[in-house]
């Protein structure tokens, strides 16, 4: 698995609810400026599914990004299969200055995985940057 990692000075309240909720993932789900997710919905259950739209800004290109919860542990953690069938693991720490991030997942088999480490770590960083934003 290849794993990303981040640490958020906001409550745990707040990371998840930024993490979870569709209105708040169009506003941080992209890895570069010129992306963006335009759609996102969210049945945030064990067994319930997701689904977020990434697209380039200037229409040359979009991609549905979707799977099935596996786990869900309010605060605490998320599981996931990808509709490709790889998984994900997310766990939220609470630390005395906010909340540790970790995301593990399953590489896939077209990009090294170098390119998928920095491409999910700059979605992360980018989530960082907006919930910080909001909480200050």
């Amino acid at each position: 698995m290849i794993t990303v990692e981040a640490s958020i000075n906001a409550p745990i309240k707040k990371v998840w609810e930024c993490w979870t909720n569709p209105e708040h993932i169009t506003k941080w789900n992209n890895a570069s400026d010129d992306w963006h997710t335009p759609y996102a919905e969210n049945d945030l259950r064990t067994g319930g599914k997701f689904k977020s739209t990434m697209a380039a800004k200037d229409g040359t290109m979009s991609f549905d990004f979707e799977g099935e919860y596996t786990l869900v542990e309010k605060n605490k953690a998320i599981e996931y299969v990808m509709a490709d069938g790889r998984k994900v693991e997310v766990s939220f720490e609470e630390t005395p200055v906010g909340i540790y991030l970790i995301e593990s997942f399953d590489p896939e088999n077209v990009n090294s995985e170098e390119m998928q480490q920095l491409g999910w770590q700059a979605i992360l960083d980018n989530f960082k940057k907006y919930v910080e934003a909001l909480h200050a």
